[in-house]
């Protein structure tokens, strides 16, 4: 599918009543498989935002550094940031503006991540740019680099249960694994077998097989997320649920909106209740498919059902031992209020 924009699709979408400087992005920090890509799209849709695919820029220092990840990268890492370039600065999505925009790119990999984003949000401004890449929370690094690229961003940490995260990565496995048997080098694999108290979790690192139990990586990347916000200013910093966004999204957008200093009118909070209008809500041209999670592209709406209630009692069913959750994880997600 090609996706065309006139060259006012920008411009429509500006208002002018809440300017904003363009080194203040809200950057969306989560595990994966915690509806990281419907809410942070639904924010994106803001009449005063303006949401990016999953870039990937933070874990390079320049675009050549950049462009090395990808050329070793396990998933398609590159093709968040060429589908908005093709739609930002060739005011479209087919296959001939991706071939364009990777050019328009390799001209450019002299210059930092950090610029190529301030170079996305002049493009839109006054909007505000959202960007969510579950990468971003794999190191604690990688996070603060972020933070020293953008001093004044907004961070916003959506969490989901562990029990429903765990369950949704094993979902993705099993759906994955219609097409052929998935790989141990698979990064979802790999990010459902992780160790527990590794801080450092190399994306594309090898890893000797270990026992699937998803909660590990939900307890080291969300225990990164909350070490690294601890340097970040209580007012640039937001702990959101993201079952309580799913279940009433009238009052859950609204909190967002309203710590963003946004209008929290019926008609801005109606225009985030619709992710599937984005330009990068679907599968996208050949050469730049994905830039989000695949069961997301297959299926870009609101669908209040899946917040559903989890308890942190009771045995796993991804465990062949049936035991529950480690001492740690109970502890961090009754942090953010689970039960």
């Amino acid at each position: 599918m090609e996706l065309t924009s006139s060259p006012n699709k920008v411009q429509s979408r500006k208002v002018n009543d809440v300017p904003r400087l363009v080194d203040s992005p809200l950057l969306v920090l989560a595990a994966p498989r915690s509806f990281s890509s419907v809410v942070s799209t639904m924010i994106g849709q803001h009449p005063q935002m303006y949401g990016l695919p999953e870039l990937e820029l933070f874990s390079a220092n320049t675009i050549a550094e950049w462009w090395q990840l990808c050329s070793v990268a396990t998933f398609p890492r590159a093709h968040g940031t060429l589908r908005t370039i093709s739609q930002l600065f060739f005011g479209e999505q087919t296959e001939a503006s991706v071939r364009r925009a990777r050019g328009w790119l390799w001209r450019r990999s002299h210059c930092t991540t950090a610029f190529l984003i301030e170079m996305f949000a002049k493009k839109v401004a006054p909007c505000v740019v959202v960007e969510k890449s579950t990468t971003t929370a794999y190191e604690i690094k990688t996070m603060r680099r972020a933070h020293r690229m953008f001093p004044e961003a907004r961070f916003l940490h959506l969490v989901r249960h562990p029990r429903g995260q765990g369950k949704s990565v094993l979902k993705f496995l099993e759906q994955r694994e219609k097409d052929g048997p998935v790989s141990g080098r698979h990064w979802m694999r790999r990010l459902a077998s992780k160790p527990v108290l590794d801080s450092e979790f190399a994306l594309d690192m090898p890893r000797p097989p270990v026992p699937i139990d998803p909660q590990r990586a939900w307890y080291t990347l969300n225990n990164n997320i909350n070490e690294f916000l601890k340097a970040v200013p209580e007012e640039h910093k937001l702990l959101v649920r993201g079952e309580d966004v799913l279940a009433n999204p009238n009052r859950g957008l609204a909190e967002i909106a309203n710590w963003m200093g946004l209008r929290t009118d019926s008609e801005a909070i109606d225009a985030m209740k619709h992710p599937e209008r984005s330009p990068y809500a679907c599968f996208g041209p050949p050469g730049a498919r994905f830039g989000n999670d695949r069961l997301f592209l297959e299926s870009p709406t609101l669908r209040s059902e899946r917040a559903q209630s989890h308890s942190l009692e009771g045995p796993l069913d991804w465990r062949s031992d049936k035991m529950g959750f480690r001492p740690e994880t109970k502890e961090l997600a009754k942090e953010f209020g689970y039960v």
